[in-house]
């Protein structure tokens, strides 16, 4: 059978977890994209239904419907779907009890979706620990982070939880949290291999209870500008603490 109507129950869910919402009610979230939807395929993600153009390739999903290339237009976030979407089964993202050894990446109250992905990608790529955001930061799941990570969030350990909380957490397990701030000191604090790197809001920086737990930091800058883009400083500071 071939869905024909973007009136159909089901397309109407479909198209219902653009928004977060609905993503939040469901547990559920949507990938487009053969590379996306493959690779999330390939990483163990809980794929619960494939939707398809016809002639199109799919993986072995627990469900595969087709749908004519007006209903998957209906149901993409793109201009141009690539013919294969699929509803995915959100993982867990509760904080663990212990923290893994490594680079952790915190976010506080990161608003971009896109820096958000950007994010995850370069962590999966310099091989950080895992991401913790606060709940106030951008939705990973939302189509635009996904588009932006490659992939990325089916890769890294990702969690969501209170960042005052879990810095005291991860300081108490012995973890230097260092996070970036125009009135910080431009040499970089001792760390050994675990550590966490702070992020903030692109425009108003770390909040002051976040600030507080950590050692502040102030990339040197040679220019002018007195501030980068959040996933470029993201990614140098990376590179220098995993590399170092």
């Amino acid at each position: 059978m071939v869905i024909t109507s973007r009136t159909n129950e089901r397309i109407k869910a479909v198209r219902a977890l653009q928004q977060h919402k609905e993503r939040q009610k469901t547990g559920l979230h949507l990938i487009e994209g053969s590379k996306l939807v493959w690779d999330a395929f390939a990483s163990g993600a809980q794929i619960e239904t494939v939707y398809a153009a016809e002639g199109v390739a799919v993986p072995a999903a627990p469900e595969v419907v087709t749908v004519t290339e007006s209903v998957l237009e209906s149901i993409s976030t793109q201009k141009t779907p690539q013919g294969l979407l699929a509803v995915v089964r959100t993982p867990d993202v509760a904080c663990p009890d212990r923290y893994p050894s490594g680079l952790i990446v915190a976010l506080d109250r990161l608003q971009d979706p896109g820096n958000l992905g950007t994010i995850l990608r370069t962590a999966d790529a310099l091989g950080a620990a895992g991401v913790l955001l606060s709940p106030d930061s951008a939705d990973p799941f939302s189509p635009k982070s996904l588009r932006a990570a490659m992939g990325s969030t089916y890769h890294i350990p990702l969690w969501i939880g209170d960042l005052p909380t879990e810095l005291l957490r991860l300081k108490s397990q012995g973890y230097p949290c260092i996070c970036g701030h125009l009135n910080g000191d431009s040499v970089l604090p001792s760390h050994g291999c675990d550590a966490v790197l702070v992020v903030g809001n692109e425009g108003s920086g770390v909040s002051d209870e976040v600030a507080a737990l950590c050692t502040l930091y102030r990339l040197p800058m040679k220019g002018r500008a007195e501030s980068l883009n959040a996933a470029v400083f993201a990614a140098l500071m990376m590179q220098r603490l995993i590399g170092e």
